[in-house]
C-alpha cells in the first residue's frame, strides 16, 4: 500500500492594481488603492502619489495616520486630465497623444484652480504638476494667508527649528508681506492641562491635535471656536486637557501653538543629538527618539513603526528619562569587600575576585534575579555566567493598569526576552520564593542581583546578610546595592546598545546616545568579561558579536542577526 504525498502551494498574492500617471512631466505607475490612517485601502490621492514619485507636497493639515479633512490648502497643485469631446471620446493631439486639460479657469486665462492632493484620487492618465507656475501662485497665496495674522515670534518660540511654517515661508513664500494692518490677537500661554501650554495666535487651524484626540486617543477635548481670523483653539470648558496621549499633539502640531511643558524652553532642537531607541516603561516597546546635549537627556519622542506603536507613544513612557539625569547615580565601583581599592583599580580586582567566586561555588549555591528590563544580550550572558552550576534564576514581575492604545500591563520591557532566553520561568517570580527558601537554609551561599532591589520581592536585609557573597549591580541606589559584597555600577538603556523582545515578540534593537556616568560599563561589556574569566570562554567582542552568539544558541532567536533587526526589529514566535 502506497501513500501519495502532495507539496502544498501557498497561492501567490493578488496583483496590485496600478494607474499611469505624470509627475511633473514624468511617466510613474502607482497602486490605485493605498492605506489610509485606518490601514484601509481607499483611492490614492494626488499627495500619496507625488510621495511614491519623491516629490513632496507641502500640506499642514494632512497626516497619515489621521482622517482627512482638507482644511489648510497648503497642498493645492495645479493638475491635468485627458480631454474628453462631444462624443465622450478622449481627445488627442496632433501626435497621437491624449489632450490634457489642465486645471486653469476658462474664463480668466493663467488664474489657478487647483485641487487638494490629500483628498483629490489620481486617475488614469492624469498629469501633476507640483512644480508649475500655477502651484507656486496657490502656495504662496496660502503662506500669505496664514501670516497675515501669525505673530513674529519666531526668536522666542520653542517650534523653531522644527517649524513647518518656518520652512515653507523660505521654500515656498513670498520675501516681504503686503499686510499693513494691526493683527488679530488671540490668547497667548493658556494653560491646556497639566503637560501642554497652548499659544492660540501661532495656531494655523490644522486641527491635527482636535483629531488625534477624538480618533486616536478616544478623548473629544478640543475643538475650535469664534469664527474667520478670530477662531481658537479650546479645551472642552471647565476639563483639562488630561489624558495619558497629550504630548502626541505637540508632536504633529506643525507650528510652535501646541508645547510641552517639560520640554519647553530647556534646549534650542539643533544642539540636540539625537539617536534611535526604546521606550522601557512597559512590555509595549514603543519606538522612540532620544534627545541630548553633553551627556544629558532632554526629551524623549514617538518614532514611527507601524508593527509596534504607528507614530505614537504615551505620556507617562515619554517623561521616564529623568531619573538617567539624577545626581545619585551609582558611578563607582564599591561594596564591602573592595574597600580601599581606587576606581581605577576596583573594576579588574572585582572582576577577578567575582570569576574565582564562581569558579569555586559547588552545584546549587548560586543563584541569580535578573532585571526584566536588562536586554536580550545582558541576560544570555547571565544565564552563561552560572550555566554550570545547576543555578535557580528569575526576574521581578512589575504590573499596572493597561489601556487600549499603547500601554501595557507589564511594566518591564523585556519580559519576553527573559523568558526566551531563559532566565525566567513562564510564571515570572515564580522562582523567588525558592530562592529565599535556600538562602535561608544555607543552600544558596551566593546571590547575583541585577537591576532589582530585592528586599521588596520577598528577599529581606536580613537574608541578604546571611549570604557569604552578594553580587549586585544597577544604576541607583537602594538596599540591595547598601548590603552588596560587590557593586558594580551599571548603565541606563541610553547609555549603551542592545536589544528587547516587546510583548508580542518584536525583537528590537537600541542604540547608545549618552556616555556612561562616571566609572559605570554596560553591564554586557563586564559580564562578557566575566564568562571568560569563569568558563575560560573567548567570545565574540563587540554587542553585535553577542547578539549573534545568543542567536546561534537560543532557539528562539536563530536565523537572526544584529544587522537584520534594522531600525524597526523583526518579529520571532513566542
Amino acid at each position: 500500500m502506497s501513500t501519495a504525498t502532495t507539496t502544498e502551494q501557498k497561492p501567490a498574492p493578488p496583483a496590485v492594481e496600478k494607474i499611469r500617471i505624470k509627475v511633473d512631466g514624468r511617466e510613474i505607475d502607482v497602486p490605485k488603492m493605498s492605506p489610509d490612517w485606518q490601514g484601509k485601502l481607499q483611492p490614492t490621492t494626488m499627495l500619496q502619489a507625488c510621495l511614491l514619485a519623491g516629490v513632496e507636497l507641502p500640506h499642514y493639515c494632512y497626516h497619515p495616520k489621521l482622517p482627512i479633512v482638507g482644511n489648510c490648502r497648503m497642498c493645492l497643485v495645479e493638475f491635468g486630465t485627458p480631454a474628453i469631446g462631444p462624443d465622450r471620446k478622449p481627445l488627442l493631439n496632433a501626435d497621437g497623444t491624449p489632450k490634457i486639460s489642465r486645471s486653469v479657469l476658462p474664463y480668466e486665462p493663467g488664474t489657478p484652480r487647483g485641487a487638494i492632493g490629500c483628498a483629490t484620487p489620481i486617475s488614469p492618465g492624469m498629469e501633476i504638476y507640483p512644480n508649475s507656475p500655477a502651484t507656486k501662485q496657490m502656495r504662496e497665496a496660502v503662506l500669505e494667508s496664514l501670516l497675515i495674522n501669525h505673530p513674529l515670534d519666531c526668536p522666542i518660540c520653542d517650534q523653531a527649528g522644527e517649524c513647518k511654517l518656518q520652512e515653507y515661508s523660505v521654500d515656498h513664500g513670498q520675501a516681504a508681506s503686503r499686510f499693513a494692518e494691526e493683527k488679530v490677537h488671540k490668547p497667548k500661554h493658556v494653560d491646556l492641562g497639566p503637560r501642554i501650554v497652548l499659544d492660540d495666535e501661532r495656531c494655523i487651524l490644522c486641527s491635527r491635535c482636535i483629531r488625534f484626540t477624538r480618533d486616536i486617543a478616544g478623548d473629544d477635548a478640543l475643538g475650535f471656536e469664534q469664527r474667520g481670523s478670530h477662531s481658537t483653539l479650546v479645551s472642552f470648558p471647565g476639563k483639562p486637557f488630561d489624558n495619558n496621549y497629550t504630548l502626541n499633539t505637540v508632536d504633529i502640531c506643525p507650528v510652535g501653538a501646541l508645547t510641552s511643558k517639560d520640554f519647553r524652553f530647556q534646549m534650542r532642537v539643533w544642539f540636540l543629538k539625537e539617536s534611535k531607541s526604546i521606550c522601557t516603561s512597559c512590555a509595549t516597546g514603543c519606538n522612540i527618539v532620544i534627545g541630548s546635549r553633553e551627556d544629558k537627556v532632554y526629551r524623549y519622542e514617538p518614532r514611527e513603526n507601524d508593527a509596534v506603536n504607528s507614530s505614537w507613544m504615551c505620556d507617562s513612557g515619554r517623561l521616564n528619562y529623568k531619573w538617567i539625569n539624577r545626581p545619585d547615580r551609582l558611578t563607582t565601583v564599591g561594596g564591602s569587600k573592595l574597600k580601599g581599592q581606587s576606581p581605577e583599580q576596583a573594576w579588574p580586582v572585582a572582576l577577578r575576585e567575582i570569576s574565582e567566586i564562581l569558579r569555586r561555588a559547588n552545584d546549587g549555591s548560586v543563584a541569580i534575579v535578573a532585571s526584566a528590563r536588562q536586554t536580550n544580550e545582558e541576560l544570555f550572558l547571565l544565564k552563561k555566567l552560572v550555566a554550570k552550576s545547576n543555578a535557580l534564576t528569575d526576574s521581578v514581575p512589575r504590573t499596572g493598569p493597561a489601556d487600549k492604545i499603547l500601554l501595557s500591563a507589564d511594566r518591564n520591557p523585556n519580559s519576553t526576552g527573559a523568558r526566551l532566553v531563559g532566565i525566567a520561568p513562564a510564571q515570572m517570580g515564580s522562582n523567588l520564593p525558592k530562592i529565599a527558601a535556600d538562602i535561608a537554609a544555607g543552600n544558596i551561599k551566593t546571590l547575583i542581583v541585577f537591576g532589582e532591589d530585592v528586599t521588596r520581592c520577598g528577599l529581606g536585609e536580613n537574608l541578604l546578610a546571611s549570604l557569604e557573597t552578594l553580587i549586585v549591580s544597577d544604576i541607583l541606589p537602594n538596599k540591595t546595592t547598601a548590603l552588596a559584597h560587590y557593586l558594580l555600577p551599571g548603565c541606563a538603556h541610553a547609555e549603551k546598545r542592545g536589544s528587547f523582545v516587546n510583548g508580542k515578540g518584536r525583537v528590537q534593537r537600541f542604540m547608545q546616545n549618552i556616555q556612561p556616568k562616571g566609572h559605570a560599563r554596560p553591564e554586557w561589556e563586564f559580564l562578557h568579561e566575566l564568562v571568560q574569566g569563569t568558563g575560560g570562554q573567548n567570545g565574540a567582542g563587540g554587542i553585535e558579536g553577542v547578539f549573534n552568539q545568543m542567536a546561534r544558541e537560543v532557539p528562539a532567536f536563530q536565523g537572526l542577526t544584529w544587522a537584520a533587526l534594522g531600525d524597526l526589529g523583526v518579529t520571532v514566535p513566542i
